[in-house]
This record gives structure tokens, sequence and C-alpha cells, in this order.
């Protein structure tokens, strides 16, 4: 049974991600921004309470505080290295100094980063359907605006629409080998889970803090402030939700 969570929400977290991706490309470029703005900020707010709400109190269950918080260290500095090497690095316009031109990098770095999420996803699961599903919605909610980012990429280094969502699509798929490679290691070595919800955590809180919030302050008029503060809520208010409706 638990299979089919992991499968179910990994395929939701891989293709739904895309598809919507997809359908804000046939917005306006100003609906579209507007929606991108919005998205990241509810992002935020859902990688961050799944991480500090769900991610990192089930870890803390299941294994001693001091190599739990040595996990959570361990992978902020690698998610640092790896963004260094250009595998990691969420962007959400065409023109990004990073990856601009870079169709294959983009790519690559789409790839491995999915492949982590499944991981994730197949972690929480098996600490938890509750945490599973929590860490999904967290997935599902900053991989849309990183989708979008990267179809304006490929478009942007020369590949037609078709193209461009056929191979985004290939490199979300990585998600559902994450999460099914995940879930025959973890499921036998079940005393590493804690420490694989310590990295995942580590790298919801990354992402959040080092990658979409620097985003956000490219827009600081008040009324901007206010909605990304009100959907940053709004997002932790969601995790908050679903933990208190399956406690």
């Amino acid at each position: 049974m638990i299979i089919f969570w992991i499968f179910s929400f990994s395929l939701l977290g891989s293709l739904g991600a895309v598809l919507g991706a997809g359908l804000l490309l046939f917005c306006s470029p100003e609906t579209r921004q507007r929606l991108i703005t919005v998205l990241i900020s509810y992002a935020v707010g859902t990688l961050l309470g799944a991480a500090f709400l769900a991610m990192v109190p089930a870890g803390l269950q299941r294994a001693p505080v001091l190599p739990f918080s040595a996990a959570l260290l361990f992978g902020i500095v690698l998610f640092f290295l790896l963004e260094k090497m250009v595998l990691w690095r969420h962007c959400h316009e065409a023109h990004c100094e990073v990856h601009s031109g870079q169709g294959i990098l983009i790519l690559i770095g789409d790839a491995f980063h999915n492949f982590l999420d499944g991981l994730a996803i197949a972690a929480a699961f098996l600490a938890a359907v509750p945490l599973g599903i929590t860490t999904s919605l967290a997935v599902i909610a900053h991989e849309v605006p990183q989708e979008l980012g990267d179809l304006a990429i490929l478009l942007d280094s020369g590949y037609t629409r078709g193209r461009a969502f056929v191979f985004n699509l290939l490199a979300s798929l990585t998600t559902l080998l994450g999460a099914l490679t995940g879930y025959f290691l973890l499921e036998t070595l079940s005393r590493l889970i804690p420490l694989v919800l310590g990295l995942s955590a580590s790298s919801f809180i990354y992402i959040a803090v080092a990658d979409l919030v620097p985003s956000l302050h490219r827009r600081i008029s008040f009324r901007e402030t206010v909605l990304q503060t009100a959907m940053i809520l709004a997002g932790i208010g969601t995790i908050g939700l679903l933990r208190l409706w399956h406690s």
C-alpha cells in the first residue's frame, strides 16, 4: 500500500508540475509573472512548513538530536556546493544569469534535483503517510514555478515549444525513479529514514531561503510585500492544517 502512495504522489509531483507549468505558458507575460510571484511565495511557505512542522519533528522522533542536526547541517553545505556546480539552481525566468542559453545544463540539473525530491517523498511516506502527503505538497508547490522557469530557459535556448515540453517532462520523471529507489533502499535500511528526512528537510530549507526568498525581494512595493507575506503564511498554514487533520 505504501508503494502505491509513493508512486502516485511522485507521479503527481513530476507530471503535475510540468503540466501546470505548461498551462502557465499560455498566459500573457504580465499574468504569468503575477502568478509566478504568488506561486513562489506559497512555495516558500509550504517548504518551510513541511521542513519545520513535519520533517524535522518526524526525524527527531526516530533519531538522536545530534546525528539528525548533523544531517541538517551537512545537507545545507551539500546543497550550497551543488548550487556552485550549477546542479541545484532554481530559475523562474528565461534570462537566468546562470543557465541562460544552456539547455542541456538545465535538464541535467533538473533531473538530478527531481531525483532527490523523489527520495524525499519516499522517505516521508515510509515514516508516515501524512508526512508523505505534506512533503509531496511542498514538492509540487515549488516545482511548478521551477518547471515554468526551466521551460522558459529551454525556449530561450532555441528549443521548440514541443521539444522543450517533452524534454522537461522526461527530466521530471526522475522524481518517480528517485521515489522507487528510495522505497526499495529505505525499506531495507529503515535506520536511514531519519537521516534522509534530515537531508530532505535541509534541501527544503535551502531552496526556500537561498533560492526563492531572494527572488521575492526583487519586488519591494508595499502591496507586493503584503501579498508575498500572505501567501507565505498561507503555505505554512496549509501544512499546519494538514498536520492537525492527520494528528
